[in-house]
């Protein structure tokens, strides 16, 4: 069955919105100045028919989407090499009653996607979120910025020191929670220059 049409298909992602989501890929690079990371990496515009994939894959349990992305990026990974040079995945961690309520982080099932295409191992044991904050959509970017402070705490920092991070998150919108992650591996020992940041999409 095709994850966006929901018609039956041979593969997850039939001939039609195959066409649809080609037009809308598109993998962006950015340099950072003023965050925590030096590169910004997205594979979408978070609109259309992407906003809706992610949401659907977000709050009405339908993970199985994430096959759909998985046979896409598949078909499309010559666009992802310049990630090879990162060492690690780092997840962008969901808090447990999150977690608990959704069943799963719709996060760690993009970074298993990109792992397995370019063989970096995920270190999910690395950031741990400690508050159930106020939903980030539900914020303008300063509220953002402040509730976001202190949500995370890190562990087992030894297994990363000397690699090039790359932190995986579902969508960018202002950069408040990548760059508070970001702001705790640089207290740690991390180096910016050493961190990169990648996204579904980005609002």
């Amino acid at each position: 069955m095709c994850g966006i049409c929901k018609n039956e298909s041979r593969n997850s992602l039939c001939y039609k919105c195959k066409k649809k989501i080609q037009k809308e890929f598109k993998f962006t690079k950015i340099h950072t100045k003023d965050k925590n990371f030096l590169e910004q990496y997205y594979l979408f515009q978070y609109k259309d028919l992407i906003r809706n994939m992610i949401l659907e894959m977000k709050f009405q349990k339908k993970p199985y989407i994430y096959k759909t992305i998985e046979y896409f990026l598949q078909n499309n990974k010559k666009y992802l090499e310049k990630l090879k040079k990162y060492d690690i995945i780092i997840v962008v961690p969901l808090s447990w009653k999150r977690r608990l309520q959704r069943g799963y982080n719709q996060s760690q099932l993009i970074a298993e996607i990109i792992s397995s295409i370019l063989q970096i191992k995920i270190e999910s044991r690395i950031l741990y979120k400690t508050k159930n904050i106020v939903p980030q959509s539900t914020l303008n970017k300063k509220e953002r910025k402040e509730n976001i402070k202190g949500a995370f705490k890190i562990k087992n920092i030894e297994k990363i020191m000397n690699n090039k991070i790359l932190i995986i998150d579902d969508i960018y919108t202002t950069g408040s929670t990548l760059n508070e992650c970001s702001n705790l591996l640089r207290k740690n020992g991390i180096k910016k220059e050493n961190i990169g940041v990648l996204t579904l999409a980005k609002d």
